[in-house]
């Protein structure tokens, strides 16, 4: 019987919800343009192969430092496995995809072959990466209603309005922004910080700022689920 290695990669699905300031925030991946064969110009997922001497966090986290210089990132957690014998080209090669958050407003610095791209309009994507990006989406929209992972997308103080318009980017539909602070405030999620946000030229009353009350991944309500209005 053949001898049949089967070679192992890391792939990081980075999310940020970018536009926070417009009328029209965006939940966007990070992706990077390949220059070489196979399917050159392709929009890929930052990250690569597994080295023998390292776990997948490390070498996630290494990949990102090292080709996006992504040193914001707020929370990285493994999803799932990618493992079609013909995924790709060449030898088998598994994939284990992880989920990467950037907070807003960060601007991490990145090289000219890697993009921000909107959730809603992927470019061509090569091999299985958009497959592994929607799933990464779904997954994270399960766990905004039973996790207090939206810390990890939000300003570090935000008023109300700014955090509905996170979660209805991320969520991918509206969600009203008194039931959610009711939901976050309830769960012990979020709490007021005693001060309020700089008027703008409208004037009118300042709006209260809030902030989470962890920057640490924990469920809150393992039954929970935001759902979109009917």
């Amino acid at each position: 019987m053949p001898d049949i290695s089967t070679a192992h990669e890391v792939l990081a699905v980075v999310f940020q919800v970018r536009q926070l300031s417009t009328r029209n925030p965006q939940l966007s991946v990070l992706l990077w343009e390949r220059a070489m064969a196979p399917q050159r110009g392709a929009w890929s997922l930052p990250g690569g192969q597994l080295r023998h001497d390292e776990d997948m966090t490390s070498s996630v986290r290494r990949q990102l430092a090292e080709k996006v210089d992504l040193r914001e990132l707020t929370h990285l957690e493994q999803l799932a496995v990618f493992s079609d014998p013909e995924r790709v080209p060449g030898p088998r090669t598994i994939a284990s995809t992880f989920l990467g958050l950037v907070p807003s407003p960060a601007t991490p610095e990145l090289p000219p072959d890697t993009r921000w791209h909107p959730v809603s309009a992927l470019p061509p994507m090569a091999f299985d990466h958009r497959p592994m990006v929607l799933n990464a989406h779904a997954r994270l929209i399960a766990k905004l209603s039973y996790t207090n992972i939206g810390f990890a997308l939000a300003p570090r103080e935000f008023a109300l309005s700014t955090l509905r318009d996170v979660y209805d980017a991320a969520l991918g539909y509206q969600v009203d922004a008194t039931n959610l602070q009711r939901v976050l405030a309830r769960r012990g999620v979020i709490v007021p910080t005693g001060t309020t946000a700089k008027s703008g030229r409208s004037g009118g009353r300042p709006a209260a700022l809030y902030r989470f009350t962890e920057a640490r991944y924990r469920v809150t309500d393992e039954f929970a689920a935001l759902r979109p209005p009917t």
